[in-house]
């Protein structure tokens, strides 16, 4: 059986590197993005490829699909990963921050889509996953710009899945609440479990999406935030 390849963006670090880690154990090959060194070390650990760049650049975005398929010839999970955008006081963010947010959020997940919707058409399936935030449908004046417009990834996961569900590729979206890749232990006892997430755990659900173990899956947006929010 061919090995399978999945791609990640923002692969470096926090959970990026443990999305990586935990599809490598799942047998899948790795070709990995990030802005700095990181993702390079990482596939070098795991016997990956890697690329530097940000998810905000078309050119990088190409760069890292052409290099998967150069190195591998196929991808078949994709997992789209970025940081927040600049954040501010709601109508003090700038024009220009508003604009890098929706290069960094949402075209960044529209043009992965557009470079390997066509490689997951002629494969027969795909799975893409974009993580995004507890947030996207409680926002939060915390991080205006990241909410607003990863609520708009969940809309576009939503109509990619009806577009591309008869040909077997699947996008769903991942909304993690506080996890310790950033330094956030002050939050825990807001949610439910009383702690934050760890990367693995959020590793694990992203691992769920991005295989055939969630097969019967998609246009869904997963909370993975240890019943931090009330949306039902």
């Amino acid at each position: 059986m061919t090995q399978k390849v999945c791609l990640i963006t923002g692969g470096g670090r926090g959970m990026g590197a443990a999305v990586a880690r935990e599809m490598q154990t799942r047998g899948y090959r790795l070709a990995l993005m990030s802005p700095s060194e990181s993702c390079e070390a990482l596939a070098a650990e795991l016997g990956g490829v890697a690329r530097r760049g940000v998810a905000q650049s078309a050119e990088d975005l190409k760069g890292i699909v052409d290099l998967a398929m150069s190195s591998y010839g196929r991808i078949d999970a994709v997992l789209n990963h970025t940081g927040h955008p600049p954040k501010g006081d709601l109508l003090e963010i700038t024009d220009e921050n508003w604009d890098l947010a929706n290069d960094m959020i949402v075209k960044s997940v529209v043009r992965m889509a557009r470079l390997v919707t066509p490689i997951m058409q002629a494969q027969g399936g795909g799975s893409i996953v974009n993580i995004t935030t507890y947030a996207a449908f409680e926002p939060s004046l915390w991080f205006p710009a990241s909410c607003v417009y990863r609520a708009g990834v969940s809309s576009f996961t939503k109509l990619y899945a009806d577009r591309y569900g008869p040909e077997n590729i699947r996008m769903n979206c991942l909304l993690p609440g506080f996890t310790d890749s950033l330094d956030v232990e002050k939050f825990g006892d807001l949610t439910a479990l009383k702690r934050i997430g760890k990367v693995e755990e959020q590793a694990k659900a992203a691992a769920f999406l991005l295989t055939d173990d969630s097969s019967y899956i998609t246009g869904q947006s997963l909370r993975v935030d240890g019943g931090l929010t009330r949306h039902m």
